[in-house]
């Protein structure tokens, strides 16, 4: 499952190679901070909007400030087991050792956003966790 995370803005990519397509949007699109932490980040995998826990921490509120005009991010596989794609820039981390299951959202090394559909351990910062099955997950 290779994915691209977009925000708010289109994307006109149309490659139809082994990419899927991830985004990352807001309720609204503002431009004051205090409106920006008060909103909600949405994921969409092939337009279809996903549901998602993401977690109140430092990492959630840069990455709110980064994608509040859109972000696109390219994501590959890797290990059979995630998809990882660069932000672009860094944010704040808190990375600890921790056990990752299939749904779970990290960021790794304050520029990776990390989608697992299996199990890995590593030193990571917990974003959020997709609510689907194994299966719902690696179908999308």
């Amino acid at each position: 499952m290779i994915c691209t995370l977009i925000g708010c803005k289109n994307s006109n990519d149309n490659s139809h190679d082994l990419e899927s397509k991830y985004s990352l949007d807001f309720e609204n699109t503002t431009k004051g901070e205090t409106e920006i932490m008060n909103h909600n980040l949405f994921l969409k995998i092939n337009n279809k909007e996903i549901d998602v826990t993401w977690l109140d921490n430092d990492s959630i509120k840069d990455l709110k400030k980064i994608a509040k005009d859109g972000l696109l991010i390219n994501m590959h596989k890797y290990g059979n087991f995630e998809q990882v794609g660069f932000l672009g820039t860094t944010i704040k981390s808190d990375d600890t050792r921790i056990n990752t299951i299939s749904g779970d959202i990290v960021l790794y090394q304050s520029n990776q956003i990390v989608i697992f559909y299996g199990s890995n351990e590593w030193a990571y910062t917990k974003l959020g966790h997709i609510n689907l099955s194994i299966d719902e997950l690696r179908e999308l």
